[in-house]
């Protein structure tokens, strides 16, 4: 006969009182902490995100009414810059055209590779100006010799292209950048296009960015818009194109037309070389060594233009731990960037003290830093917290009215996905869970600061498993219906919620309550189930 365990042989009633006891006990030492502590840190907590919230807003107001007044005045680029096409000259020949080096970096790119090698080389430029550079940091050998064949093929056409592999992937991609500028030949040349291994340029891309760089020489930057070619693939691609679009449609616009100055995003954006060689080249000190290169460009009075009605294809992450990954870099780095950046950016004498304070209050504060912590700090925590604490009261403006004209504000980028904007909502607050620990890895310098992970891309596989699609019957595994559930559920909550607050209801907790479900998921990770079977 086994032995009975120390809880079997008590009776009932005693187990009740002894968690009785411990509820009792509980329930004493909160109500001592309550008032003196938690009560005034949770109140100090609050108003510190209400101020944060605050800033939010009227940077996204501001930046609404920017550009307003940009579509309502016609400031297109073409009006602010001169731009003409390059003539032809019997005399001088080709060599009236600027050498263009077109560089793509890629590291195992099996999927796309011959996609964007591709583009390139179907660019349309005097054959005898352009040199189709490919850096290929690739680990796997099978990979790298598809690649090399890749360009033997299109060399075999009369293409001028470049094959180059280094010993190590010091630097990442900005090392491999730098040491493609170190050739002999990328010196002979006046502007570099780059291209990462999944974006697809037009082969009119550089009759319509180059012209801006030869007929204005302050101009250091060309920037195209991205155009991703697998937004519908699931609802999270379509998240992340409500995001992106806002990127490129609003903040993109307002930084090139009312300060020449924006965050170069890494790829479809054509350099002066002059001017990258005078900000200091290609540095590896952070995951964001393109935004890196442009604000020190702008610190040394070079400006920039971006050409949103210029788009190149490209795809966005269609799996969770893709993106988090993605996300992870792209909210390190930014903070990483501002902490190592921002007295240089203060003791700058070339530039504009109206240029110092978007650079630093505006691009980095507010944009990078402040936009993760009071998404994650606020919504998923102070205001959850607050049911526990009825004692602290969170003004309806700070709750309901800013969150609302924000998300509506960032909506205007993608008009065909208004209908989504709840879960646009629910899946900013998942991932700023993430964004907020990157954005303090950045801050603090932590041991994850330089984690460079390549971001999954799937290419030709994508179009293969859309028309796996088309023909057979979706079906969802059990979490994913739960999920679906859960963000249906979250959705009828938010309504619910915003009408109760609105209207001086006394559900207000309807609210919070769904704040707090965006914050489950978060934990968990979940919104990366909604990707459809393959």
């Amino acid at each position: 006969m086994g032995r009975l365990s120390s809880t079997a042989l008590l009776p009932d009633n005693f187990i009740g009182a002894r968690d009785d006891d411990i509820t009792e006990k509980f329930s004493i030492v909160w109500a001592q902490i309550k008032a003196p502590l938690i009560v005034p840190l949770l109140k100090l907590a609050v108003f510190i995100c209400l101020i944060m919230s605050a800033m939010l807003f009227i940077e996204r107001v501001y930046m609404g009414v920017v550009i307003v007044l940009v579509k309502l005045f016609g400031r297109k680029p073409e009006k602010r810059y001169k731009w003409e096409p390059i003539k032809d000259d019997l005399e001088l020949g080709n060599s009236a055209y600027p050498m263009v080096l077109v560089q793509i970096p890629m590291y195992n790119e099996k999927e796309v590779y011959q996609l964007s090698i591709g583009a390139a080389c179907g660019l349309s430029w005097p054959s005898d100006r352009i040199i189709i550079q490919v850096l290929d940091d690739s680990t796997d050998p099978i990979i790298k010799a598809l690649v090399q064949n890749e360009c033997q093929r299109w060399a075999s056409k009369g293409v001028n292209i470049k094959y180059e592999i280094r010993d190590n992937r010091n630097g990442y991609k900005a090392g491999a950048l730098k040491e493609g500028l170190n050739h002999s030949y990328a010196k002979q040349c006046d502007y570099v296009a780059i291209f990462d291994a999944d974006f697809q340029p037009e082969p009119d891309f550089l009759w319509r960015t180059i012209p801006f760089l030869v007929h204005n020489p302050q101009l250091a930057l060309v920037q195209a818009r991205w155009k991703f070619v697998n937004a519908d693939e699931c609802l999270m691609t379509r998240m992340q194109e409500m995001s992106l679009d806002y990127h490129f449609t609003v903040e993109q616009e307002v930084g090139s037309s009312a300060y020449a100055f924006f965050g170069f995003n890494g790829t479809a954006g054509v350099w002066r070389l002059a001017a990258i060689d005078e900000a200091g080249g290609w540095k590896d000190r952070t995951t964001v060594e393109d935004m890196d290169l442009a604000v020190r460009a702008s610190l040394r009075g070079w400006k920039f233009v971006y050409l949103g009605s210029l788009m190149v294809k490209n795809e966005l992450p269609s799996t969770f731990k893709a993106y988090r990954y993605q996300q992870h870099r792209w909210s390190c780095g930014p903070a990483n960037l501002f902490r190592k950046m921002v007295m240089e950016i203060i003791r700058n004498k070339k530039v504009s003290l109206w240029k110092k304070v978007h650079v630093i209050y505006s691009f980095f504060f507010i944009r990078k830093i402040i936009a993760h912590i009071v998404t994650f700090v606020f919504y998923c925590v102070m205001l959850p917290a607050t049911v526990l604490v009825p004692e602290v009261q969170v003004p309806k403006w700070g709750a309901v009215y800013i969150p609302c004209i924000i998300t509506l504000l960032n909506a205007v980028g993608t008009p065909r996905s208004l209908h989504l904007m709840v879960f646009w909502i629910l899946f900013e607050n998942v991932m700023s869970l993430h964004r907020t620990k990157a954005t303090f890895i950045g801050l603090l310098e932590s041991s994850r600061v330089n984690e460079w992970v390549v971001t999954e891309k799937l290419g030709d596989a994508l179009k293969i498993k859309s028309a796996v699609k088309t023909i057979r019957k979706p079906r969802f595994r059990i979490g994913e219906r739960l999920h679906l559930l859960e963000l249906g559920t979250g959705a009828y909550l938010f309504f619910c919620g915003c009408y109760d607050v609105a209207f001086g209801a006394n559900h207000y907790y309807i609210y919070l309550f769904t704040q707090a479900i965006a914050f489950f998921i978060a934990g968990f990770g979940y919104i990366g189930t909604i990707v459809p079977n393959s």
